[in-house]
């Protein structure tokens, strides 16, 4: 077994080797709780949580950290608007991000710290960076001085002037550089704030993950990632925070999972082009929305629509007839992982989840002609499928009763075949089929699945 995954720094492909195995520590960013989560969103939750069960399926012992930001402008922004305390804008919308990973069979994290929590760890910090003359005082503000860590941008593969002239930057009294971002933002009148040694105040967006990451898994850690809009300046800007005055690297491996478009666009609340997850479970379930974006690589931009999750709502019914077909057996785990030897290096090969699914319709593939045992393949397909978190769907509830009857059925069906009362057997075929059971004879002996 020999894992590898694309690192964002430097664009390679590497070799994946834990610091501590069996031991892996990941951490990925968070929501920011200020409004309802859309299918972006859900697709960064899917990936890193495809991740954390593909890990864990190979052997490795995962302690998975992913923050709340509970502390941040838009939320101060939603609580002026709606006029309550953004402590409440919070606590709504982290309930509300909680209620939509579990409607998407996203496992919750090991560690969900808040910001909120955590602001003696950023003052901490922050104090150590204004030592090392990393960081310095403004306005009753603190920024980090770019100019001052020589690998700056060594994330986003870019120099301070390209940076500079490409990225919006946003003035401030007391900044030095136009690319200087705070540390620490000056309290400001109704805004939550904290005492601190440079007036009251609240920490800023990037010491929050900084603090929390080196808090639940030292410096450094193994796995780092998020989406690709965070690369920068979020991501950019905690390795310059965290490497100036901790062990280097911050993080050994980055990973990041591409955009997802709507009409050709990326799915963005400003630009009002997107879709809720509450909304698409409701129309499509939590199966098909994995599947949707398991068939794309991770990496990839990944265009939002009708036709794609059709397309994942087929295969989610391929692998749903099969096993219904396939008869449940006990299955020794060496088999299973003889059977997903091809799922398991597509996996390995940074994570690519559209061969892992080929590999799966393989399987169903080879049961249905025989070339395996079905029950090997159905247990395989079922273990593939849950790393890949999609739920085995193999009946409506009713199969305790219904699939007894439906073999009672097949058996009469069989002995009038052998006694060759032909018009018997229909008569049972067109039964079962009218109450949607279809019956495939093979050579093994018939199956039956529902439409």
């Amino acid at each position: 077994m020999s894992l590898r995954f694309t690192n964002t720094l430097g664009g390679a492909k590497d070799n994946f080797a834990p610091m501590a195995p069996p031991k892996v520590g990941i951490y990925a960013c968070g929501p920011t709780v200020y409004d309802e989560s859309h299918v972006g969103h859900a697709r960064q939750a899917i990936v890193f949580d495809v991740l954390r069960r593909h890990l864990t399926w190979r052997g490795f012992d995962v302690l998975f950290v992913r923050n709340i930001t509970d502390v941040d402008d838009k939320i101060i922004k939603r609580a002026k608007e709606l006029g309550i305390d953004s402590a409440l804008v919070a606590e709504k919308y982290t309930r509300r991000y909680d209620d939509v990973m579990r409607a998407l069979n996203v496992q919750p994290p090991d560690v969900a710290p808040r910001a909120s929590g955590h602001i003696p760890e950023m003052l901490d910090l922050i104090a150590r960076l204004i030592d090392g003359d990393y960081a310095y005082p403004g306005e009753g503000s603190v920024y980090y001085s770019v100019e001052r860590f020589a690998d700056y941008g060594k994330l986003s593969r870019r120099g301070l002037d390209e940076l500079a002239n490409r990225e919006r930057v946003e003035p401030a009294p007391g900044k030095r550089h136009p690319l200087d971002f705070a540390l620490w933002k000056a309290a400001k009148p109704d805004e939550p704030s904290w005492p601190s040694p440079w007036g009251p105040g609240r920490p800023g967006w990037h010491i929050e993950c900084s603090a929390m990451s080196a808090r639940y898994l030292g410096q450094p850690f193994d796995i780092h990632g998020g989406g690709a809009d965070l690369i920068f300046p979020h991501h950019e800007n905690e390795i310059a925070q965290s490497e100036a005055v901790g062990p280097k690297p911050f993080a050994e491996l980055w990973l990041h999972n591409g955009h997802v478009n709507i009409g050709g666009e990326k799915m963005s609340k400003s630009l009002r082009n997107f879709v809720m997850v509450e909304d698409a479970v409701r129309e499509y379930g939590a199966n098909v929305l994995r599947l949707f974006f398991c068939g794309a690589h991770y990496r990839s931009q990944m265009d939002y629509g009708a036709d794609g999750l059709d397309e994942a709502r087929a295969v989610g019914e391929r692998f749903r007839s099969f096993l219904r077909v396939a008869p449940q057996a006990d299955v020794e785990a060496e088999r299973i992982g003889e059977l997903l030897s091809g799922f398991g290096d597509a996996m390995d090969d940074d994570l690519n989840t559209p061969a892992a699914l080929a590999a799966l319709h393989a399987l169903v593939a080879d049961g249905h002609r025989g070339a395996i045992d079905l029950s090997e393949a159905r247990a395989a397909v079922v273990m593939g499928l849950g790393v890949l978190g999609v739920e085995a769907e193999t009946s409506d509830g009713q199969a305790d009763i219904v699939g007894p009857l439906v073999d009672l059925l097949l058996t009469q069906r069989e002995e009038a075949r052998k006694t060759k009362d032909f018009t018997r057997a229909d008569e049972i075929r067109n039964a079962l089929a009218a109450v949607g059971v279809q019956i495939e004879d093979s050579a093994s002996g018939p199956r039956w699945f529902r439409e």
